[in-house]
């Protein structure tokens, strides 16, 4: 019995002595002073997706995998046959409009000379009424006096009803071609808006053969070619994935005591597993505001102090400059913060080397 009680007793100090180091291993940075926290990450990058805007084949890409590349340089390029060919047959409705637009405005100088003339004949109508007014005036004044024949003096009532209607005819010539004017001047604003929606599909599609030539929206290095020549793809379709090595940063963890006593811009030093004898200089770029590991339950305050908080440290794009052969995204590495601004920097962290 006592042997047994013994062994239960072995057992429950080799549980606690590994919970204990679990503990420590976990949430203890060693070795580091009073002031120092640590935690393991891997170098990334801002990645950028250069994509295809519109549907086609992908008629040839410019750059492999690895390769440097700068902002505006030309990637790759799309097919645009039938782009060119759909510019073209725009083109020409582009021209057929502006002939529109001539004709219809030839179209209203005719007519507002009809106008002119139409204005000519009812002033002549109107003259030859007021004369044939006259006319019957007197002859119907002497036809009291029986100084005319009946004869003469219907004669004349017939020519003054003539030369009424001949007017009431020309102001109606007159408002018909106002009405040709109208119409002619609609023609033109008609013409005018097709040459400007033929001159709008010659820009879209002059953009679409534009788009058609992928360049690189910024500086970095080609990580992947997600596509080749020959293929087709949808709108937005990817070709090639690339990494901006001028935005690097690493990205940990910190438990909630370290995580709530860093502030940005806060001084960092990363130190690579690959080149653990060079020292990189950083900066803390981004604090999460909320915890990425969560426990079952948070109802106590020691399980609050096991929440981790997303941490990224930048490193000096100048500095990435100088160095931009060496920088690679993926690399894993430690990331040490000052979590006190007094703290001082251990000895293997005080001096800043690069290769």
């Amino acid at each position: 019995m006592k042997i047994g009680r013994n062994w239960i007793v072995a057992v429950l100090a080799v549980v606690l002595a590994g919970g204990a180091y679990y503990a420590w291993t976990t949430y203890a940075t060693p070795g580091l002073p009073h002031g120092i926290a640590s935690g393991n990450g891997r170098i990334e990058a801002v990645e950028i997706d250069v994509s295809a805007r519109i549907a086609g084949r992908i008629k040839e890409i410019l750059v492999n995998e690895g390769e440097f590349v700068e902002a505006g340089q030309v990637l790759a390029r799309m097919d645009t046959e039938q782009l060119e060919a759909q510019r073209r047959r725009a083109e020409a409705e582009y021209k057929r409009a502006r002939i529109s637009v001539d004709t219809a405005r030839s179209l209203v100088t005719q007519r507002e000379a009809e106008r002119v003339a139409a204005e000519a004949v009812v002033a002549q109508r109107e003259a030859q009424q007021d004369a044939a007014d006259r006319k019957l005036a007197r002859s119907e004044q002497l036809a009291r006096t029986d100084n005319i024949s009946l004869q003469i003096l219907d004669n004349d009532r017939a020519s003054a009803l003539e030369t009424k209607a001949a007017v009431n005819a020309a102001r109606a010539q007159l408002a018909a071609s106002e009405a040709a004017i109208n119409a002619a001047r609609a023609q033109v604003v008609d013409a005018e808006a097709a040459v400007d929606s033929a001159q709008a599909a010659i820009e879209s599609i002059s953009a679409d053969i534009n788009d058609a030539v992928l360049r690189s929206p910024r500086a970095g290095r080609v990580q992947y070619r997600i596509a080749e020549p020959g293929e087709v793809l949808a709108a937005g379709g990817r070709v090639l994935n690339l990494a901006d090595v001028g935005d690097v940063h690493i990205t940990f963890f910190l438990p909630t005591a370290q995580a709530g006593r860093l502030a940005m811009g806060t001084e960092a030093r990363i130190v690579l597993d690959a080149m653990p004898q060079y020292v990189i200089p950083a900066k803390v770029s981004f604090v999460a505001d909320v915890a990425q590991f969560t426990p079952k339950t948070v109802e106590t305050e020691e399980e609050r102090q096991k929440l981790m908080f997303r941490i990224k440290a930048r490193i000096s794009p100048e500095l990435l400059k100088k160095y931009i052969e060496y920088v690679k995204t993926g690399l894993p590495g430690t990331a040490y913060v000052k979590i006190d601004q007094e703290a001082e920097w251990p000895a293997s962290l005080q001096q800043v080397v690069m290769p």
